[in-house]
Order: structure tokens, then sequence, then C-alpha cells
């Protein structure tokens, strides 16, 4: 059985395996929020994207002329990560570069991941380093993102209905989308379809075309409301220039996922090296990226709990 490592305050209590360093868990007292996995849907909760988000084109990379092979999302999800630190409210994972890693992706790095938990917020916390020796060595080439999927508050399989995503944004917002082989259309941009609220309604045909991919910093959260538009949770992402929203296409599922991200898949056809990828996040040896976001529970506390209503999440 899988080992869990779980972290409570009182608010939240969240479970985290060391197989991916993948939040599995994320509970405000009996209730859960975070997808349980079903494989009849999806078979994943939150696995951590690294070192590329989506795909590359024909699952083949160029680094300086030499071709390796990646499939979708990289491989660090699929990984045994080792426990580093623990407290009671915080705890750290860590995966080093080995010859199997260097095998497909010929980069020295180390990647730590953690979770803290702040009142009703849950702080997931990424660091990359270039672990380099050499300084005339290239720089790190990588991309990394989350892809957490929530249950829809008011699932149900008839009426269509699921709730709603607001941005904290009041401007028009676009998107593109997958072309073919998880490759986008970079070019042809798609009016979101906000109502007068200025909300996203999701149903069951929100995401017959895959996934909403939101480009270029226009949004820095996401908020997930039911049916009778009642926040329900929030995601904060203040540095991540993209978020992709997600439902498995066709298959009516009872969650959706919102996916902050340091970079997407490619162009569909591009053939280009490896660090000239569209956002493409570069470290020379040696240096650290710092990158994240938060989960806010906005839904009031259980009963037992009554002394923190009205607190900000995360405060």
């Amino acid at each position: 059985m899988e080992e869990l490592t779980v972290l409570n305050n009182g608010r939240l209590s969240i479970a985290v395996s060391a197989h991916g360093a993948e939040l599995c868990s994320l509970k405000m007292g009996e209730k859960e929020y975070l997808w349980q996995a079903d494989p009849a849907y999806w078979k994943r909760h939150s696995p951590v994207l690294f070192p590329i988000v989506g795909s590359v084109w024909e699952n083949r990379y160029r680094v300086e002329g030499k071709e390796f092979q990646m499939s979708q999302h990289g491989f660090a999800r699929d990984m045994d990560f080792s426990l580093g630190s623990q407290s009671d409210e915080e705890v750290w994972f860590t995966l080093q570069h080995s010859a199997a890693t260097l095998e497909k992706y010929p980069f020295p790095f180390r990647l730590d991941i953690g979770y803290r938990l702040e009142g009703n917020a849950v702080k997931v916390m990424w660091r990359v380093t270039n672990e380099s020796l050499d300084k005339q060595d290239l720089s790190l080439p990588f991309q990394i993102g989350a892809h957490p999927a929530f249950y829809f508050p008011d699932y149900a399989t008839e009426p269509s209905r699921r709730g709603f995503f607001s941005f904290g944004k009041e401007k028009q917002l676009h998107y593109i989308l997958i072309a073919e082989k998880g490759c986008v259309d970079a070019e042809t941009l798609y009016t979101l379809p906000l109502d007068a609220e200025g909300m996203l309604p999701l149903d069951v045909h929100t995401f017959d075309h895959d996934a909403l991919i939101l480009e270029d910093s226009q949004v820095s959260e996401v908020t997930l409301h039911d049916v009778h538009r009642s926040p329900v949770l929030r995601l904060r992402f203040p540095s991540a220039p993209l978020v992709g929203l997600w439902s498995p296409p066709g298959k009516n599922a009872p969650f959706v996922c919102i996916e902050p991200w340091y970079g997407r898949c490619d162009r569909a056809g591009f053939e280009g090296d490896f660090k000239e990828k569209d956002w493409m996040q570069l470290l020379s040896p040696g240096e650290t990226f710092e990158g994240g976001y938060w989960i806010d529970v906005l839904e009031l506390p259980h009963p037992t709990n009554r002394e923190v209503q009205g607190k900000e999440p995360g405060q």
C-alpha cells in the first residue's frame, strides 16, 4: 500500500505521496476536495509536471543536434522522491538527477517540492537547481507545472451545469487550444465566454476541445464556484505566466483541473532546439528557480473550527 505523509493544522489536512511528490488528498473536516484518482476518468490526483509541461512534438526534442525522447508532462510525476524535511505543517521531497534521467534529459538537476499548511490554504513550493559543476555548461532548460484536479461542487450526471470559474479580472480573456498530437495552435486566439458577472459557466461541454490555455500572465488566480456562484476554492499563482483549465473531453467527469504552469507544450510542428521552446525557463549553473502556488479553501470551516471564520486564507 502506498505510504503517505499526512499534515494537519486543525483546519485542513493533506496527504502527500513520495511517488511523484504528489498531493493525494486535501480535506477540510471530512470533506475531500482533491480528485481521488478513479482510473475510469483519470488515474492521478495532482501530478507535478517536469521537466516539460504538455507534449513535445512527436515526443522528440533536440539538444545541440542530438535527439531525445520525452513523453507527455515529463518523468518526475512517475519517479520516487526522497523525503527531506518534515514538521507538523510542512514537508519537502527531493528528486536528484541520475543515470536514468540523464539518458532522457541530459542535464544535472535537483527538484525540491514542498507543501505547507497556512490557515485555510496549502502553499505548494517548487525549487529547481542547476547542479552542473562546469560553469561553461549551457543553462539548464526546463518547464514545471501543476495539474491538480478538484471535485465539482455540485456534480451530478444530470443536469449538465457544473459551476463557474472566476478570474479576479473584469477584462476580456483569451485562450489557445491543442491542435494536434498534444501540441498547440499558438496563433489562433479564442475569447473566453464570460457571463455578465465575469464568470465562465462550466458544463459538460466546456472542455469538448480539450484544455483551455491562458497565456501571457492574463490572470494570477482562478476561483471555482458552485452552481449558485458561491466560491469553493481558489488557486493563486502570482508568478506563473500560464494556466491550463481542463476536464477529460467527452467523459462527463466529476472533476476539473486548474493548472498553473511555467511553460507549455510545443507549437504543432516545432522542431527547433529544446531551449528555444515557447515559455522555456533557463537556469545558469548553480542557480535555483523558485515557484509554486496556493490553494485556498473558501468554504466555511468545519463547525468545530468556528473560531477561524472570517480570517483570510493563508493568514
